[in-house]
């Protein structure tokens, strides 16, 4: 079975092939992005987590400290089920979700995407982890991943891919979060992590299951 990180490769290349000019973009703003060290302020390995309280895809609510009580928490926070990176990592961490759980975690996916019905016919939806909707990307913003999408890349959404991220994300369309992972402890100590501003880039959860293993 080929990695998170060979799947992901193979779509960048793919996606190079057919539009290299809006590739090229990609490239220029991550670029631009890493050179204002965006990511740099997402809460570190050693520190609390903030707590937080969003409701799931049925509207419910699930707040960070309950998942606590029932052992280590895995947060990944991902862009939307409209994007198809963060499909590929989540059904690679579909693919490990028992070894996870094995080890006494819970997994929890985070997006800005509002619990609507769309949301609740999403493949992500049918996945068994818990998804939640950080809408305006709070959380995100607190926890130090939330980006400003630049304004190319949303004009490539809204004309290429017919998304209006604004009607997805309730009106904040323009701010996504960075595609980050944390591991938190029972005592609510972030314990790995991994932040990078390349949306097409993804932890592999190899890697989230050899840390898990170390909490044990």
């Amino acid at each position: 079975m080929k990695t998170l990180k060979e799947q992901t490769d193979a779509k960048i290349e793919a996606g190079r092939q057919a539009n290299p000019e809006f590739m090229k973009g990609v490239d220029a703003a991550i670029n631009k992005a890493k050179e204002f060290e965006q990511g740099a302020n997402a809460l570190k390995v050693g520190q609390k987590a903030i707590d937080f309280e969003l409701p799931n895809q049925e509207g419910k609510s699930v707040s960070l400290q309950t998942l606590l009580s029932k052992g280590p928490v895995v947060i990944t926070f991902y862009r939307g089920d409209w994007c198809p990176y963060c499909n590929l990592q989540l059904r690679a961490l579909q693919a490990r979700l028992e070894e996870i759980q094995a080890l006494g975690a819970t997994l929890v996916a985070i997006s800005p995407q509002v619990p609507d019905g769309s949301l609740t016919k999403s493949e992500i939806s049918e996945m068994n982890f818990t998804v939640l909707s950080d809408q305006n990307a709070k959380v995100a913003s607190q926890y130090g991943v939330a980006w400003e999408v630049p304004e190319f890349l949303l004009d490539h959404m809204r004309v290429d891919r017919n998304l209006d991220l604004e009607k997805i994300n309730n009106g904040n369309g323009s701010v996504l979060p960075i595609p980050a992972t944390f591991i938190i402890g029972t005592d609510g100590i972030i314990t790995w992590n991994y932040v990078n501003v390349d949306y097409r880039t993804r932890s592999e959860p190899e890697d989230i299951i050899e840390a898990l293993k170390n909490l044990v």
